[in-house]
């Protein structure tokens, strides 16, 4: 007697999004499936990765998070290019650490003028987070739009205090932004509403908020696993982009993933296994060994 499992067939389909552009466009989403269901539909994209360059070379890291990227952690060009020519990076993430106002405060226009040469130097695409700081990343992150106009980078966060200033020049200067909400379902809708007032549907990335292992994980799968599930399941336009797990720095911030190198790349690595059971398309790790780890499950 053979056996056939049962298939569900659902209604809706995730948006697919375009990262970059030319030789250097990757697409995420595009699926009608549940996570991992692939008895039961069709996958356009599977999911990506990006790993994580600072604008500044990090000073709380552990030696063990530092090795793996020798000298270049004070130069984020070659940071970058180590990530995607020694790595295998899909996409690089560059945080703009340097641009908070509590900290160095570096202007714009710096900030801009640095994500150019980054991007110039990739043939991978570029996703570029500001500091979440509302009023500085208007700021930042709008000089970085026109900078790199028609670049189509990956800008974010976009928060409900600040979209529509970061979104008008975004869309003025042909980019895709991340849509931030605090791991909550009904803002995560209430904010891709509003953005879509103004704001191509296919050109935003949802970021609930991904927090590490034993740090509330469970709530940002359960966030994930729910916005996935009103895409597909029920046919939600306003659920239907593809979603982001920044995940990288909030697994090395906790003690547990400092406290030793084997730990701290497990404790990434499951972490970013979860959320890609959650539903994530894109997810951005910090340590290449945390990276491999994934990306072998993935492919194996």
């Amino acid at each position: 007697m053979i056996y056939h499992p049962p298939i569900e067939v659902y209604a809706g389909r995730v948006r697919e999004v375009v990262l970059g552009r030319g030789n250097k466009a990757l697409k995420i989403g595009g699926e009608n499936i549940l996570p991992l269901h692939l008895f039961e539909g069709s996958v356009a994209n599977p999911p990506r990765f990006a790993l994580e360059v600072y604008d500044v070379e990090p000073a709380d890291w552990p030696d063990w998070l530092l090795e793996p990227f020798g000298e270049v952690v004070s130069d984020p060009v070659n940071w970058a290019r180590k990530c995607v020519n020694d790595f295998g990076a899909e996409a690089i993430c560059l945080q703009l650490e340097s641009t908070d106002p509590a900290g160095e405060a570096v202007s714009a226009e710096q900030a801009a003028a640095l994500v150019k040469k980054v991007n110039d130097a990739l043939d991978v695409p570029l996703i570029v987070y500001g500091t979440g700081d509302e009023k500085a990343d208007v700021r930042v992150l709008s000089k970085v739009a026109e900078v790199c106009d028609s670049e189509n980078l990956l800008l974010g966060p976009l928060l409900k205090e600040n979209y529509e200033e970061i979104g008008k020049v975004a869309l003025e200067h042909g980019h895709s932004v991340i849509a931030q909400s605090p791991v909550d379902i009904n803002l995560m809708k209430e904010l891709n509403i509003k953005l879509c007032k103004s704001f191509p549907a296919n050109k935003i990335v949802i970021d609930p908020v991904s927090s590490g292992l034993g740090y509330g994980m469970e709530y940002s799968f359960t966030i994930i696993e729910r916005a996935k599930q009103l895409a597909v399941i029920f046919k939600d336009g306003m659920m239907q982009m593809p979603i982001i797990a920044n995940l990288g720095g909030e697994c090395w911030k906790t003690k547990e993933a400092k406290a030793g190198r084997e730990q701290g790349i497990l404790w990434e690595a499951i972490t970013a296994t979860s959320l890609l059971l959650a539903g994530a398309n894109i997810l951005v790790l910090r340590h290449p060994e945390s990276y491999k780890l994934v990306k072998e499950i993935v492919s194996g």
